[in-house]
């Protein structure tokens, strides 16, 4: 018996088998079995017939551009570069520059009947980098790789776009904020010390030879008021001026002399009223203040110039603050300054910038600036360490956005404008200065743009894979 009239009475016995079973089951005839499409399965494993070629992959619907790469026909995630055949003999779906670049699981829509193609028929804008970098050129080119310029037709996407899933953004939590303009505080901190007000110390001395006849019970630490009296003295320069001033004889210059010697006005007035020449003067503090030395006893001998008494006003004090040569540019005198005295930690006290000294230290490279405080109750103490903050920044309000909106790569600054419905645009930027956790864009973006703060490295890493991919298509493209 040949082989082909064996294959015939096994079919015929397959079929009749069958349609016995089926008859005797469900009490139906052989009609209830399609005889044909199970003697072509048999025929098929038994290697007699060739099973139908798959029809091919249809592209996207309104897709255009070269293809990217092939992705698995039911959606799954497996991607090739090339053509591919699934394990069932089903050719990989061919995905075009124009469409999303998406890793997620999705189910392949139905292939439509692909209608004219109008990309020919729409007016060429313009002509953009193949690897997604901001360039763009009226004419085709090449770019240094000798890659072509990928064209972008009106009404298509211009290849900076990104589109993100909804599912993906919110899985990982991409939000973004409306630009607005805010005033920018960038403090500036530096360590100073607290010093006496120059100008508010005050040294007791004689102008002439003189002794001490008796010292009030003052001591240093102590605090003076203007007037009081501190010792009272003896001296024969002023007495012999007191002398001279009350007679007729050179009644003019006997007073000049005596104010020359510094003796007080009311020391004068007294010998004046009373036509007589004290034996001994009073000598009273100039102004308030603390002793901060004496030097004087009784008995002693003074001479003209010795200091006697230091007495210093600390009802204001200095602040002088260090600060760095590249901080120093935002600060100006007339403007406020907290200081944080080590000694009264959690106080916080205000005082005002008098003065930029306009040398810099050749040891630190720092400048000193001075902050005048006040301190009416005298609870501050000179030589105290201090902790210095100047709040500098933009005095009008200025275009900004979260520090954490912007990417900056070392050579350029990129934000990414949120457009909507998961589609989303790098923006460069010029940024100003930072601070308060904001950071100054001069140019770039504008007052009202929404822009991605959080999870904006989502968006770089699928901005950065679009524009590799469509890089590779081009250059597989090439001949």
């Amino acid at each position: 018996m040949s082989r082909a009239a064996w294959m015939a009475g096994t079919l015929a016995a397959l079929a009749a088998g069958a349609g016995g079973y089926w008859a005797g089951r469900d009490g139906h005839g052989l009609a209830a079995v399609d005889l044909p499409a199970l003697v072509s399965t048999v025929r098929m494993h038994l290697g007699m017939e060739q099973p139908p070629a798959p029809p091919p992959s249809a592209p996207a619907p309104g897709a255009s551009g070269p293809v990217i790469y092939y992705r698995d026909p039911d959606g799954k995630p497996f991607y090739s570069l090339g053509p591919k055949r699934t394990g069932d003999g089903r050719e990989y779906r061919p995905v075009r520059a124009s469409e999303d670049v998406s890793f997620e699981d999705k189910p392949v829509q139905a292939a439509a009947t692909p209608g004219p193609n109008r990309q020919s028929d729409r007016r060429v804008l313009y002509y953009r980098n193949p690897m997604g970098l901001p360039d763009t050129s009226p004419v085709p080119k090449k770019d240094s790789m000798g890659m072509d310029y990928i064209p972008v037709h009106e009404g298509e996407d211009d290849g900076a776009t990104i589109t993100v899933s909804p599912g993906k953004l919110q899985r990982t939590g991409v939000r973004s904020e409306v630009v607005e303009r805010r005033r920018l505080d960038l403090p500036v901190r530096a360590p100073g010390t607290l010093e006496e007000d120059e100008r508010r110390i005050s040294v007791v001395s004689v102008r002439s030879e003189s002794f001490i006849e008796a010292v009030e019970n003052v001591t240093t630490g102590d605090h003076v008021r203007k007037g009081q009296p501190l010792f009272r003295l003896y001296s024969p320069d002023i007495a012999a001026a007191a002398a001279q001033y009350l007679s007729a004889v050179g009644f003019e210059g006997a007073r000049r002399r005596l104010e020359n010697l510094a003796v007080p006005p009311d020391v004068i007035s007294e010998v004046e009223r009373t036509r007589k020449v004290p034996l001994t003067i009073s000598w009273a503090a100039p102004r308030d203040g603390v002793v901060i030395e004496r030097n004087v006893s009784d008995g002693m001998r003074a001479m003209p110039g010795d200091v006697l008494f230091r007495i210093v006003d600390h009802s204001a004090l200095w602040v002088l603050a260090d600060v760095t040569e590249r901080d120093l540019a935002g600060i100006r005198e007339g403007q406020t300054a907290a200081v944080r005295v080590r000694g009264f930690p959690g106080r916080t006290f205000t005082g005002t910038v008098t003065q930029i000294y306009p040398h810099l230290s050749m040891e630190t490279r720092t400048a000193r600036v001075r902050i005048e405080l006040s301190n009416p109750d005298g609870m501050l103490r000179p030589a105290m360490y201090a902790d210095v903050e100047f709040a500098t920044g933009s005095q009008a309000p200025v275009v900004a956005v979260p520090d954490s909106a912007v990417i900056d790569t070392g050579t350029r600054q990129v934000v990414f404008l949120d457009k909507g419905e998961g589609r989303f645009e790098p923006r460069e930027i010029k940024a100003g200065v930072r601070g308060s956790g904001f950071t100054e864009v001069r140019d770039g973006i504008a007052e009202g743009d929404r822009v991605v703060v959080s999870a904006n490295f989502l968006i770089d890493a699928e901005s950065n894979l679009k524009a590799a991919l469509q890089g590779m298509a081009t250059s597989e493209a090439k001949p």
